[in-house]
This record gives structure tokens, C-alpha cells and sequence, in this order.
């Protein structure tokens, strides 16, 4: 009878002790969880609850703390907040994915095969499109002209997008529909002239920046059911690589309602913050409206922009280009415009989010939104890419508390010719991400895919080893502005988050926000510089739900 009594009360308390602990839905363990908080923990379990982290710890506490419905163990592998991309295009990833790819193309001949190629698979486009050309990766570095686009498509308009979407390179059925002449003047913008030869003082075919509208009226534009087929192409190929918010920087509020109509409809589960794309119909709609933000879209800012791209030359320096002393870029606003702009959502409760590349660009909008922001502030207002910026302007970031919003690829991908534009000592004030990080002590950290590869885990090598895809520069380029990994992390988790507005809702594992992670198959903080690149993603949670 002593012997039953015993195991009675032992199988009573364990029963207690069960139905004590508390519910959950999936616990966790045997992890390395990189939780990005503020003092950058590290755990090796977590529980969560009705899509939300409810615990972060040890795994025998939590063990011992809750029952939930469903386990996993890691074996070890690690996990870190689900990575954010604050500056993509979104949408045109998934309009790239229909398009031919030209990326990567080594001289124009190549893009001429490429297109043939999507071509003989797609007869029955009414214009060949396509994205990712680049001069300076051929020889000779020279823009290319129409002709050998007219000699191999003279009956089917072509309008090919450069790889920073900052040009456009078009055939003469293209430049007949759309009337562009030479006499053509586009504000902001450059149609491209021949300047010797029997077609001189004609169009090239490649129209710069403002000038690319020229062709993009004529073009036809995708419908809704186009545009659901390509944001959920685009996310099947975000969620694979670890991407749980991205942002989408530019884009109408037929396009933003889109959005929010698929997430709702439990279509689209990865997360967007939609910059508005600047125009009067959309300043009108949206401040109207003001700011708004559901379960997963956030909008409350627009996109600006100052100046086109260092590729094309239509960045806007202050001293002209070094291998074209003939331009110094251009504004595709005048300065008049920007700072009635940059009032407006002064006196809302929007963000400015402004394309800034040329030092020129940087220099005016630091100005502009110091002459609002005066002082420290938490309006976090961002310049986008920041990426040529005078050393006199640097310590503005910091007076005004303005986010720097880069690129670290782009460093790598422009490593190659970047001093040819800028020379060798303004170059020096170019992708200077550790100068821009220690303004604030943040920075946060994208792609701008389509322009480069979606791959956060790209930027993440390029910003600490300051290395390309083939692991060049042996020494790493200008490494002086090399950020470590911890802040390269952070960068594109709860910094990217706070630079959204959306910091107290994810951007860490912490207790309360929003179950975002992803698991890796190897330590992106210990793994050595030539390996990150290689590191593929395992699974992909958003709001507690497996997607990838």
C-alpha cells in the first residue's frame, strides 16, 4: 500500500506539474539563436504563440515552463531575426522574372544571344523587354547604340532596362513609337545623341533617367492579374533566401491596395513597407489618408528622388565626372521642387525617403532636411543609398538624425570603375558605410534588387569582407569602411526595422514581437568571409508560420 501511495502522488504531481505549464504552439531548442537585441543575447531555445516569440532562453527552462503543440530541435544550427531588405523594388523583381536576364552579360554581343534566345521562347511578346545590362563589363566600356539591336529585331520594338534602372536602351521601332527625336528635351533626363558617323546628332537609343519615360508611356502595362502573378513570384524567391520584410521603394496606390488585398486574402505572407511613389495624385491620396500600418504592410513614407545613377553619369557630383569632364550628372528635380516636397510631408506625419547617389544629391538634401528637421529628432527621415557623400556633409546624418539607407553590394559591383567616374580622392567619400554607421550608430542595410542579386546574405559579405562574389579584392576594398558583423546583423534586422518604423514589432527575437526568423545552415558570425556566400537558408517563419 506504501508503494501505491507513492506512485499516486508521484503521477498526481506530475500531472500538476503538466497541467500547470503554460501553452504555446512550437518550441525550439537546441539552437543558436542570434536575437539582435540590445544587448545582442544569444539563446538556444524559443517559444511561440499565436504568430508571436512568447520566450527566449535556455531550453530546459523552457522545457519546464511550457507544453506546446508542436516541437523542434535544430540540431544545433542557426538562427537569427528574419532579415529585412529595406530598400528593393518588390514588384519589379517579379516583373524582372518575366523579362530576359541580362545580368552578368559580358559584351553586348552576349545580350543580342540572350534575347534571341527569350525571343524563340516567347514569340508572341507584343515588346521584347528585358534588365541587367551593363557597359562598364564589356570592353571598351562604351554605352551601346541600336543598331545591332535594329539587325537583329527590326520588326519587334525592344526597351532594354540598364542592370541600376537608371537607362534604357531601345531599338528603332521602339524610338518610331514612341516619337523620340532628336530634338527631344526631358528635364531631369538625357536622350542620347550619336555624335559621329552618318547618324550624328541622332538618337542613340539609350535615354537616361527622366528620359526613359519617353518609352515607358508607350509601353504596355501589366493588369492586376499580371502584376498577382509577379509579387508572388517574387516572394517565392524572397522567403528562399531568408527575406521576411522587404520594402518596396516606389510604387502607386493601385499597386499598395494590390498588396494589401493578397496579404489579406493570406496570399502574400512576406511583409512590405511601401514607400510611395512621388507624384501629385499620390500626394494627394495619401496625405489625405495619412500614414497606416496592418499586420503586414506598412506605409508611411514616399520615395523621392534627387539625382540617377554613377553607372549612366546621371548622378549629380559637384565637380564633373573624372572620365567625362563635360558633365557633372544632373537633378531629376529641380531644388525648387524638392523642398516643396520635402515640406509637405514635413507637415505630415510621413517619412522622406530620398534616392541620393552623387555628393551633389547628398549635399542638397542634407541641406533640405536639415532646414526642417533642425535638430535631433525621431521623424527618420532616410537617404537612400548615400553613396558619394563629401566629407564636409558626413557629421549632418548625425545633427539632423538622418538614416543612412545602403547598399553594400553596390560597393562591390562598382568596386571595378568607380574611380574612373569619381577619381582617386573622391572616391574616398563613396560607399563610406562605417563613417555613415558611427553618425548614429546605425545604418540600415538592402540590395535594391533587381539592381543586385536579393541575396541579403551577399550584402552581408560585401559589407564586412568588402569582397564580390569571386572574393575580390584580395584585401578587401576600402576597408577602412568595413563594418563588423554584429553591426552588419543588426543592420539588416532591427536597425532596418527601427529605419521602418517597425522596431517594436520585429526586427529581434524578444518576447512579444512577431515570430520572424530564419534558420541557416551555418554560423554567419563565426564562418570565415569566403563561406558566407555559400550559406543557404533552411527555413523561413514569418508571423510563426513556415513559408519557406
Amino acid at each position: 500500500m506504501k508503494y501505491i501511495f507513492l506512485l499516486i502522488s508521484t503521477v498526481f504531481v506530475a500531472l500538476s506539474a503538466c497541467s500547470s505549464k503554460k501553452k504555446a504552439d512550437l518550441l525550439i531548442s537546441n539552437a543558436r539563436i542570434y536575437t539582435a537585441d540590445s544587448s545582442f543575447s544569444t539563446a538556444d531555445a524559443l517559444v511561440i504563440k499565436d504568430g508571436l516569440f512568447l520566450a527566449v532562453g535556455k531550453a530546459q527552462t523552457l522545457t519546464n515552463e511550457y507544453n506546446a503543440d508542436s516541437t523542434a530541435d535544430l540540431a544545433g544550427q542557426s538562427v537569427y531575426p528574419g532579415f529585412y531588405d529595406p530598400h528593393a523594388h518588390f514588384l519589379g523583381l517579379g516583373q524582372v522574372l518575366s523579362q530576359a536576364n541580362l545580368v552578368g552579360a559580358e559584351s553586348y554581343d552576349e545580350v543580342i544571344t540572350r534575347l534571341k534566345d527569350f525571343y524563340q521562347k516567347n514569340p508572341n511578346v507584343s515588346w521584347l523587354t528585358g534588365r541587367g545590362w551593363d557597359q562598364n563589363d564589356w570592353v571598351g566600356k562604351a554605352f551601346p547604340t541600336k543598331e545591332k539591336l535594329d539587325a537583329a529585331f527590326p520588326n519587334v520594338p525592344v526597351a532594354l532596362t540598364r542592370v541600376d534602372g537608371h537607362a534604357l536602351l531601345v531599338n528603332s521601332k521602339a524610338i518610331r513609337l514612341a516619337h523620340v527625336m532628336a530634338t527631344s528635351k526631358v528635364a531631369g533626363g538625357e536622350v542620347m545623341l550619336a555624335t559621329t558617323g552618318p547618324l550624328a546628332a541622332q538618337p542613340t537609343g539609350v535615354l537616361v533617367d527622366n528620359a526613359m519615360q519617353l518609352v515607358r508611356r508607350v509601353l504596355p502595362r501589366p493588369d492586376n492579374a499580371e502584376k498577382t502573378r509577379m509579387l508572388l513570384a517574387a516572394q517565392q524567391t524572397c522567403v528562399a533566401l531568408g527575406l521576411t520584410t522587404v520594402s518596396d521603394a516606389g510604387i502607386s496606390p493601385d499597386e499598395i491596395n494590390l498588396i494589401d488585398s493578397l496579404q489579406k486574402a493570406g496570399k502574400l505572407k512576406i511583409r512590405n513597407y511601401a514607400m510611395v511613389s512621388l507624384g501629385e495624385p499620390n500626394l494627394d491620396y495619401f496625405l489625405k489618408r495619412g500614414p497606416f500600418q496592418t499586420d503586414r504592410l506598412t506605409v508611411r513614407s514616399f520615395k523621392l528622388y534627387a539625382d540617377g545613377a554613377l553607372g549612366s553619369r546621371g548622378a549629380c557630383l559637384r565637380q564633373p565626372y573624372s572620365d567625362r569632364p563635360a558633365t557633372g550628372g544632373f537633378l531629376l528635380l529641380s531644388p525648387a521642387e524638392l523642398e516643396r516636397v520635402t515640406k509637405l510631408l514635413y507637415a505630415s506625419n510621413f517619412q522622406a525617403n530620398t534616392h541620393c547617389i552623387g555628393d551633389s544629391a547628398n549635399h542638397l538634401m542634407l541641406d533640405l532636411y536639415g532646414k526642417l528637421l533642425k535638430k535631433p529628432n525621431n521623424r527618420r527621415w532616410r537617404i537612400e543609398h548615400a553613396q558619394v557623400v563629401s566629407r564636409d556633409d558626413v557629421w549632418k546624418f548625425n545633427r539632423y538624425s538622418i538614416i543612412p539607407s545602403v547598399q553594400p553590394a553596390h560597393a562591390t559591383s562598382d568596386m571595378y570603375w568607380a574611380t574612373e567616374r569619381l577619381g582617386k580622392v573622391r572616391v574616398k567619400g563613396a560607399y563610406a558605410f562605417k563613417d555613415l554607421m558611427k553618425q548614429n550608430n546605425l545604418i540600415a542595410f538592402g540590395s535594391d534588387f533587381p539592381v543586385e542579386a536579393p541575396n541579403p546574405l551577399f550584402g552581408f559579405h560585401a559589407a564586412v569582407a568588402r569582397q564580390d562574389a569571386k572574393n575580390f579584392p584580395a584585401g578587401g576594398y576600402q576597408m577602412e569602411n568595413a563594418v563588423d558583423r554584429k553591426s552588419a546583423l543588426l543592420a539588416m534586422t532591427r536597425w532596418a526595422a527601427y529605419a521602418n518604423f517597425e522596431d517594436h514589432l520585429r526586427g529581434s527575437v524578444a518576447p512579444g514581437k512577431q515570430a520572424d526568423f530564419v534558420v541557416l545552415d551555418r554560423d554567419i558570425m563565426t564562418v570565415p568571409n569566403a563561406q558566407l556566400r555559400q550559406t543557404k537558408v533552411r527555413q523561413t517563419w514569418i508571423g510563426g508560420e513556415r513559408v519557406y
